[in-house]
């Protein structure tokens, strides 16, 4: 009955689309959404590649950008549908690079959760795209404040937690919407892994950061035996039975040959240290993640020459450290040459704030340019989804955003969203409850 209502839920933002959508983001949204070539004139283009074009136009057909430039420039095709764009700002759709987006509905609710498998600490044969579910209310939510791309992840009660995917917030169904299914490994070296013993007796897994350290580098240990193992066996000359198929060491070896980055979530700095220590060891290839308390050592961070996640953002300082500790770190590391990228990641409700944490960077030192690289094309550049993804550049995907003010800024609003060159439905379950109960509130 729960997945039923989440469903219906879904189903209902769809069906009303194209006269709500008219209504919100201007008369041409029906036409919109059944053009073959799109025209977005008259606004301010934020390219992210090549600079900003205040009166330019963005030009998308079959699901990609095929023209941009300045309106003196750049040529309408003929017949295509025009998106009046004026005194509006257009941008590249925002990539959020850690979210549970469709891995949870109700966090209260455990049977709509398919957050971690409690089983075993070591899962990298997990799909996270196995539980994704489309059909979310949390996806059209987020897709209304610009937000067209993510990386969904497991949550952190593993060391070894499974595989991220990379996926697009609108699409026919969720094979569409999943641009890649194991696009990297989530490993976390951090508080919440150690499992302590509770009522059920004492906990099977590692409850020391070194037990935790062991168990780690245990796993990888195996994966390159097996590796060597496979490899043996695949030659002709390869006598007696084949080895036994491991998917758990399986799905290690593409992080263990350095095909793939893992994502290493840590957030203090011995945390930091002693996971980096084991990434070295083993030549992962990484993308650090959180590094939330670990200002101590930024210099130190910098010298692995590693992309780093951060966020989310709204974390509380610690005793020891400054009130702006946590907003000031994306600056931090932006100073000393990291390649940075933001994560909403709290609840899914929370992607919609995207923008926002970029925008809190922005007051706490980080320069506005690279706030905007952080949503956008930065964190396409980890995944390697850059060749398509987080800039207004032809060739790429045409997922565009056209808003009436800055997008870092709490006071726009998100006008319409392109998704594969295509109008999005610009409705969610917030706005249905809000044109339902507003005209009730406006009669009083």
């Amino acid at each position: 009955m729960k997945r039923g209502f989440v469903v219906t839920g879904f189903l209902l933002s769809w069906l009303p689309w194209v006269g709500i959508c008219a209504a919100q983001a201007g008369p041409n949204n029906t036409a919109l959404a059944l053009a073959k070539t799109i025209a977005i004139v008259g606004g301010k283009l934020l390219t992210i590649t090549h600079g900003t074009i205040e009166n330019g136009v963005v030009v998308m057909s079959g699901g990609k950008i095929v023209a941009v430039g300045a309106a003196a420039s750049t040529k309408v095709p003929a017949g295509a549908q025009v998106f009046d764009a004026k005194g509006m700002t257009v941008y590249p759709g925002l990539f959020d690079a850690e979210t549970h987006l469709g891995l949870t509905e109700v966090a209260s609710d455990a049977n709509s959760n398919d957050l971690a498998e409690p089983s075993d600490e070591i899962m990298p044969h997990m799909h996270v795209s196995d539980a994704f579910h489309a059909e979310t209310v949390h996806i059209p939510v987020a897709r209304l404040n610009g937000i067209t791309n993510a990386i969904i992840a497991p949550a952190s009660q593993d060391s070894v937690a499974g595989q991220d995917a990379a996926i697009q917030l609108y699409g026919r169904d969720r094979d569409a919407m999943l641009l890649g299914r194991d696009i990297a490994l989530a490993m976390n070296f951090e508080g919440s892994v150690r499992r302590k013993a509770n009522y059920e007796g004492p906990s099977k897994f590692p409850t020391t950061r070194m037990g935790l350290a062991a168990q780690i580098r245990q796993v990888f240990l195996d994966a390159q035996t097996y590796a060597v193992e496979q490899e043996g066996a695949a030659k002709p000359d390869h006598k007696g039975p084949q080895p036994k198929r491991d998917l758990k060491l399986e799905a290690l070896l593409p992080y263990i040959k350095g095909e793939k980055p893992v994502v290493l979530s840590a957030y203090e700095s011995y945390e930091v240290e002693v996971a980096m220590g084991i990434a070295k060891e083993f030549n992962l290839k990484v993308i650090l993640n959180h590094v939330t308390h670990a200002q101590d050592i930024l210099d130190e961070i910098a010298s692995y020459h590693v992309p780093v996640i951060v966020g989310p953002i709204y974390d509380a300082p610690r005793p020891d450290e400054r009130y702006d500790a946590v907003y000031s770190l994306p600056a931090e590391l932006r100073k000393r040459g990291v390649k940075i990228a933001f994560s909403s990641l709290g609840g899914s409700g929370d992607v919609r704030n995207l923008p926002y944490a970029a925008g809190y960077a922005v007051a706490y030192g980080l320069p506005y340019d690279e706030a905007l690289k952080a949503i956008t094309l930065n964190p396409a550049e980890m995944f390697g989804l850059a060749d398509s993804l987080g800039s207004l550049d032809v060739g790429k995907t045409a997922n565009v955003v056209v808003a009436n003010g800055d997008p870092l800024d709490v006071r726009t609003s998100v006008k319409q969203v392109f998704i594969d060159g295509e109008a999005v439905p610009m409705v969610s379950r917030q706005t249905q409850l809000r044109d339902q109960y507003m005209p009730l509130t406006e009669k009083k």
